[in-house]
């Protein structure tokens, strides 16, 4: 899906399939997909699915639907093509960067935006009520665990200030530190209190935001985001009218080795990184294959700005694991393993599909909770 996400027409799409590399050979190099003659095949299957899907909203507005990879295991982007058609379409068009913004916004910084010759012209940063409770300590689960009703449903103001002057304000400032404005968005719930909104609004304005507005498109489709829209539409002609100033926190073409670092130490608040054995080993060969600049994919949970779940808010001074680094030469980066991530999705403790089923009509249950 990352080569799909990445590729910006079918030559490219077919130079990065032949990239994939399969295996190393006997003396050590790599052997790739073109050299078993495999590209061309799979660039034939893949043919149909390098086009996105376009679809609407309930009124009317169009929307490209072009690949969806998780950003804590993988770049968490939609596709560079979709972006250039809409583009082709409108003045302005909004594309996800997924979960966090130190996971999926880093990633559209320093991996999508490389790749497509184009870095945003406005950041939009979404934040809840509910998340910065959990970061400010309100709920019992902790992180990592769906709080009860009841404490969703619960003003507690502390919590959310809480939530907010530490996480939210190091997203913020961490994305301030491109030169792109920063929007702060407060996507508003049924049971948030105007005390909690205001509380949120108060804190990312001291965290340096260009604007914070609140959000209520669920509730109130376009009417509800109007105010977002309006924002963005000033931010961009500021940047614009400055003259687009783009500063990246990681440099295209860095070291892998300092890329993690930089990442860690930068953007996620730790100390230093550990680097295991399987990781040192892996750079070695990937500077032996000419491979040891490639960006860096962290695979991290996105529950934290470590690698820990349950360790909430801004935490600071922590070593960050970094069990492997694994090459995905197609999709042109590598990535980097922090502690105990599985890159694979993972079920729920019970999984959805045991509570579905069908009755004798032909009526579905259990498809939608």
């Amino acid at each position: 899906m990352a080569i799909l996400a990445l590729s910006k027409d079918y030559a490219d799409l077919r130079e990065r399939l032949g990239r994939i590399v399969i295996a190393k050979s006997n003396s050590g190099n790599p052997v790739t997909a073109d050299e078993l003659g495999a590209a061309g095949a799979m660039c034939l299957l893949l043919r149909e699915a390098l086009m996105p899907n376009l679809v609407q909203t309930l009124e009317g507005n169009p929307v490209f639907i072009h690949c969806g990879p998780f950003a804590n295991i993988a770049h968490g982007n939609s596709s560079i093509i979709a972006d250039e058609i809409a583009l082709s379409c409108a003045d302005y068009v909004v594309t996800e960067a997924g979960f966090g913004a130190e996971m999926g916004a880093e990633k559209a910084l320093h991996i999508k935006a490389p790749a497509a010759d184009r870095a945003p012209d406005c950041l939009i940063l979404n934040a809840t009520v509910r998340a910065m409770k959990m970061h400010g300590g309100g709920f019992a689960s902790g992180g990592g665990r769906r709080p009860t009703p009841e404490e969703l449903e619960t003003e507690n103001v502390e919590a959310t200030r809480a939530g907010a002057a530490s996480n939210l304000r190091r997203h913020v400032r961490n994305l301030a530190e491109t030169s792109i404005p920063v929007i702060v968005s407060i996507n508003r719930f049924e049971h948030d209190t105007e005390a909690e909104i205001e509380a949120i609004r108060d804190e990312a304005v001291k965290a340096g935001a260009k604007q914070v507005v609140l959000n209520e498109a669920f509730a109130k489709g376009g009417e509800g985001a109007a105010e977002l829209a309006d924002a963005v539409v000033a931010a961009c002609a500021k940047h614009d009218e400055a003259g687009r100033p783009y500063t990246p926190i990681v440099e295209h073409g860095m070291p892998i080795e300092e890329t993690i670092l930089r990442v860690a130490t930068n953007i996620y608040g730790a100390q230093t990184v550990d680097f295991s054995d399987k990781a040192q080993a892996s750079l070695k060969t990937l500077d032996e294959w000419g491979m040891g600049s490639l960006p860096v994919c962290m695979a991290k949970t996105q529950y934290s700005f470590s690698h820990e779940p349950k360790v909430l808010g801004s935490p600071t001074g922590f070593t960050l694991p970094l069990r492997e680094i694994r090459v995905n030469a197609g999709a042109g980066f590598v990535v980097a393993v922090c502690g105990s991530m599985m890159t694979m999705p993972g079920l729920p403790t019970r999984p959805a599909a045991l509570d579905m089923d069908m009755d004798d009509e032909g009526r579905l249950t259990g498809a939608f909770r």
